[in-house]
């Protein structure tokens, strides 16, 4: 069973990776390196910023920031301690079939993606802590972070299922950090 998921988590690998063009490339480049998304980021800083007064808004800048270890620390740790999946571009039957754009491959291990992680992670966490302003934010940033974890497979560096069980850890980590900042908030709040 478990040989078969690998498997097919190749062939959709294979498949989706090359849809890829020279047209797009640069295009998918720029969507997966995390720091164009700087401004991006800091817009949403804004928007919580405008949401508290400063001691609640550095508050919840420390939660952003452990959501944010957490994401990243225990995805390295899946790849490099507990998984040890290949990367695709690691993989000999692979990489002969696929498009690498990137001009390097990244680590050996793949599985799961800390772009996905994280970026689902901000996504599910900004959208619920500004969903009483911004009702529809959540579902933008929700396809914000699913195109980022398809831009990893697109460039060739993460398979398909190293993106979804990302993004849902990611997503799980957001939810779990949210219901963290509400709980700091209503216990610090100045009255």
């Amino acid at each position: 069973m478990l040989e078969q998921l690998v498997q097919l988590d190749k062939e959709l690998f294979i498949y989706l990776n090359s849809l890829g063009t020279e047209t797009w490339d640069g295009f998918w480049m720029f969507y997966t390196t995390k720091f164009n998304w700087i401004p991006f980021y800091a817009v949403l800083l804004y928007l919580l910023y405008k949401r508290f007064n400063t001691k609640m808004f550095v508050l919840t800048l420390v939660v952003i920031a452990l959501m944010i270890t957490f994401t990243d620390q225990v995805s390295n740790l899946f790849k490099n301690q507990f998984v040890k999946r290949l990367r695709p571009c690691h993989e000999t039957d692979v990489f002969s079939l696929m498009r690498l754009v990137k001009s390097y491959c990244g680590g050996q291990f793949g599985y799961f993606s800390g772009h996905a992680s994280n970026s689902m992670a901000v996504a599910i966490f900004a959208g619920l802590m500004l969903k009483s302003k911004y009702k529809y934010l959540i579902y933008l940033l929700i396809v914000w972070a699913l195109a980022m974890g398809y831009s990893r497979i697109y460039i060739g560096v993460h398979y398909p299922l190293d993106v979804l069980s990302g993004a849902t850890f990611g997503g799980l980590s957001g939810l779990m950090f949210y219901k963290l900042d509400t709980y700091i908030q209503s216990r610090f709040k100045v009255k």
